[in-house]
């Protein structure tokens, strides 16, 4: 909020003019505009009236991501206490009858959703939004941790570092984010040993989400020469930092000189054919590539953009330094909605409870981008986590969606809130706070629980 009270009254009367110049509902009414419930519709299991119907069940179940207390025996309380606030007959509190409904939902459903309204809100963004006339989507990958069932450890295993029956089954996450609006476009889930558990072959089965004109931004590890084709044959360009073993063997008085230290250089396609190309694929592949090298931010980037014209190297320094958002919006959806551990004891209602949680972000992220549009600012001035607030206290306290005057009010307190620009902030990955005087667990919980009622509890850790 900003201190000065007239410049705060300047900014709500922006957000109330631009308001009625344009489509008020331009992404707010995503959630109910009839191609979204068309989509819901089609994906809707065959099903008979029950006291939890797919589409209460939806909804309890993106309550349940958006809440800090997340398990099934709230929801279902709230679910009871609306229902005797409303009249209703009164209904149990006992949790089955929704979880064997949440269980009946099509993961096909959830996903599909997330992937729509994702769609919907980078289509709807405004030309500012893009990067000289880019979309830029962002592309990062994460772990989630889930119980330590015996369903989840045989599809998602444990690293092979930690002991039987100490680690927990992880499940690897690759996402497109568009940079714009920082929704969530697609996403790929797999393991994180063994074959085509890399964010490599994660990613090639996402490719088909990008549009040509896009622009895709990520670390490292993307820098491949066949992705760069791949890439370069959908229209899409690209911007990576170089991979560490081309890095060392950089040498800018090489290839076709544009500027200090930024040269065109001409790539060869590799030897060896991978694991996961077919002969055919493998064929098809270009002989060479010609890509742009450069050094700029302490870092070496790789690019499909070779006119050092129409995008000079303090342009592209600037955009790779906004491949933080990645994961700044990859710790909003882990950290801020709580999904860094899963609560679901088998793979496919884990899946279904990552896709909710993804869903959730694309709903907030929804709002944000209605509030920046009136508000005429980027959404990613806006805090997450202020607008996650907001939208608790309004689902439990507001008045409702259909009340204009009170809508346009929610949209002017997400835009009140800013988030600094701190480019270049470094903060060390360590912990100021001690952790709790215990050791670490060393064996099985049967065995420690056994040691305890023979022996008692050990002595604490000083």
């Amino acid at each position: 909020m900003h201190p000065n009270p007239r410049v705060r009254a300047q900014q709500q009367s922006r957000v109330r003019r631009r308001a009625e110049q344009s489509d008020a509902y331009a992404f707010f009414n995503l959630l109910t505009s009839p191609e979204l419930l068309d989509r819901v519709e089609s994906l809707l299991p065959s099903h008979r009236e029950r006291l939890f119907p797919p589409t209460e069940t939806l909804s309890m179940f993106l309550s349940q991501a958006l809440s800090a207390d997340r398990s099934c025996q709230r929801a279902v309380n709230e679910a009871a206490v609306k229902r005797l606030a409303a009249g209703l007959p009164r209904v149990s509190t006992h949790t089955g009858a929704y979880c064997r409904a949440r269980a009946r939902l099509p993961e096909a459903m959830l996903s599909g959703l997330m992937q729509h309204t994702g769609r919907r809100i980078s289509a709807q963004a405004p030309s500012a939004w893009r990067w000289r006339g880019h979309p830029v989507r962002l592309v990062d990958g994460a772990t989630v941790a889930m119980p330590d069932t015996p369903e989840n450890q045989a599809l998602y295993p444990q690293p092979r570092s930690q002991a039987p029956g100490l680690g927990f089954p992880l499940c690897r996450l690759v996402g497109l984010i568009c940079l714009g609006s920082g929704a969530v476009l697609d996403a790929a889930l797999g393991g994180c040993l063994g074959p085509g558990s890399d964010e490599q072959t994660l990613l090639r089965t996402l490719l088909d989400a990008l549009e040509s004109g896009d622009l895709l931004l990520g670390d490292a590890y993307y820098a491949s020469y066949f992705l760069l084709c791949d890439l370069q044959a959908r229209g899409v360009e690209a911007v990576f930092e170089q991979q560490g073993a081309r890095k060392r063997s950089t040498d800018f008085r090489r290839g076709q000189r544009l500027g200090a230290r930024d040269h065109l250089i001409e790539l060869r396609k590799p030897k060896l054919r991978p694991d996961w190309m077919t002969p055919a694929q493998y064929a098809r592949a270009p002989e060479t590539l010609t890509v742009r090298e450069l050094a700029t931010g302490g870092k070496i980037l790789v690019t499909t953009l070779l006119c050092p014209r129409q995008t000079p190297k303090a342009a592209l320094k600037a955009l790779y330094r906004s491949r933080w958002h990645v994961e700044l919006d990859l710790r909003h959806i882990k950290t801020t909605l709580g999904m860094e551990m899963l609560s679901c004891k088998t793979p496919g209602m884990a899946q279904k409870e990552i896709w909710a949680y993804l869903l959730a972000y694309n709903l907030i992220r929804l709002m944000m981008a209605q509030s920046a549009t009136l508000a005429e600012c980027s959404p990613r001035a806006l805090s997450f986590k202020h607008t996650l607030q907001l939208w608790i206290a309004w689902d439990h306290h507001g008045p409702g969606s259909d009340d204009d005057e009170k809508l346009y009010g929610l949209f002017v307190l997400i835009a009140e809130q800013r988030v600094g620009n701190r480019p270049g902030r470094i903060e060390p990955r360590a912990i100021k706070r001690r952790p709790k005087p215990y050791p670490l667990l060393t064996k099985p919980r049967a065995l420690a629980r056994e040691e305890i009622r023979r022996h008692g509890h050990p002595r604490k850790v000083k």
